[in-house]
């Protein structure tokens, strides 16, 4: 408990005659009788206030929550005291987060049973915990703040994103996946895989007509065919420095694994198996092909906690890991983010002995700052420099990109708050033009 400002007030009101009491015969004892009366009314205060120990606090929440999204936690009080208290309630959420309606104030009548739901937004993957919660409320006669805490320690763990899985999938139930910034590939051609015998459709191509069928039924049969599932997609992961970059306080590295996770799932709804090869200067984390569509949450299990390093990538350990641990062709999707023409050179080098047996889509983040540079206006000699050294930086990029791209590899380069619509956009084009 702490003692409010007017009943510091009162007790320095009435100490003025006691003080009086050096110049003023008779203010002295006068003084005495005030302050023993300020403390006696301030200890009936205090035995006249609810005891915040007597109000029951729970929380409820999931044991995940998801980054960067505004996961809901709901407080439920019980007020046993008898008396209508309004209390503030705190609480200690995983830190580092960002927190939507706490603290809050809420009023309990006598035996109430009530709840407030707060939203809070983690910002960092991986095991945390829920600590302790704290009830602030004031005195019945306002003379005190009354303080309480529980310790309601609850461990969480952080996963990437998954809330926007869930929101593709209610899109792409409802065919809207447009809106989500994925553009849909027509089929070019056909499948090449056998789906089932079916009547004849005026728009159907003669080559498809079944002649066999069509003779045993007397009637003109279609085959129908399918784009190829059971195709293999394999996620290499960056887990280097340069992933470590940050844009609207985001590392490139979560958004290349929410997006790898999107992608795993749109990939898996199409019966396509997934694996992961995560590296930085050592292999960090290695997930086998999984199938099915519970194979996203064991895709998210295995690498909720992974995090970037402070070490430069190794991209020729990459390609050996990868070659080493599976060798079925496969689309092989490198998440990376370039710092430079050097680093540009070297990831190059590397992706080209990809090529064979799999077919390598390398997904580049953009350097956010470095374009914004480069399409700024110069206010000074300084700045038209600088400006034209971003230039002749991105356009060195960009140049080594397009090399990599004529030499067989396919290329994303795209801003980072666009990564995860134009991968998936990239990966159904490629289902849709039978590449893989």
């Amino acid at each position: 408990m702490t003692p409010r400002l007017n009943l510091l007030l009162l007790i320095a009101l009435a100490g003025v005659p006691l003080v009086a009491g050096i110049w003023i015969r008779g203010a002295g004892p006068v003084g005495v009788l005030l302050t023993i009366a300020v403390v006696l009314l301030a200890l009936v205060d205090l035995a006249i206030s609810p005891a915040l120990a007597r109000i029951g606090v729970s929380r409820e929440t999931g044991d995940v929550l998801s980054v960067g999204a505004r996961n809901p936690v709901k407080i439920r009080l019980n007020n046993r005291t008898g008396a209508t208290v309004t209390v503030e309630v705190h609480d200690e959420p995983p830190s580092p987060c960002t927190n939507f309606d706490l603290p809050f104030h809420i009023t309990l009548e006598p035996g109430a049973h009530r709840y407030m739901v707060y939203h809070t937004q983690p910002r960092h993957r991986g095991r945390s915990r829920f600590g302790v919660v704290y009830l602030r409320c004031v005195s019945r006669l306002s003379f005190w703040e009354l303080y309480d805490e529980r310790d309601l320690e609850q461990p969480v763990k952080i996963y990437p994103d998954i809330k926007a899985v869930y929101g593709v999938e209610l899109l792409a139930r409802q065919n809207r996946l447009a809106e989500a910034g994925v553009r849909m590939s027509r089929l070019r051609g056909r499948g090449n895989e056998f789906d089932r015998l079916r009547d004849y459709r005026r728009e159907d191509e003669y080559r498809d007509i079944d002649w066999k069928a069509t003779a045993r039924h007397q009637a003109l049969i279609s085959r129908d065919y399918v784009v190829e599932k059971n195709q293999n997609i394999l996620f290499l992961l960056d887990c280097g420095r340069s992933m470590c970059n940050e844009q609207d306080g985001i590392t490139h590295f979560d958004r290349a694994l929410n997006a790898a996770i999107l992608l795993s799932y749109v990939a898996l709804r199409q019966g396509d198996t997934v694996g992961m090869l995560a590296c930085s200067n050592r292999v960090e984390r290695w997930v086998r092909p999984v199938r099915g569509t519970a194979g996203t949450q064991t895709l998210i299990r295995h690498t909720y906690d992974l995090e970037p390093t402070y070490q430069a990538s190794d991209y020729g350990l990459m390609v050996e890991e990868l070659r080493r641990r599976y060798r079925k062709r496969s689309l092989v999707v490198l998440l990376t983010h370039a710092i430079d023409e050097v680093h540009m050179n070297l990831l190059a080098q590397h992706a080209r002995e990809l090529r064979s047996p799999h077919l390598l889509l390398v997904a580049l983040l953009q350097n956010v700052p470095l374009h914004e540079r480069v399409n700024s206006i110069p206010q000074a000699d300084i700045e038209a420099f600088q400006i034209a050294a971003a230039a002749e930086m991105a356009a060195s990029q960009s140049l080594e990109a397009a090399r990599l791209e004529k030499s067989g590899v396919l290329v994303i380069d795209t801003l980072p708050e666009q990564f995860s619509s134009r991968l998936i956009s990239r990966y159904l084009d490629i289902k849709a033009r039978h590449l893989l």
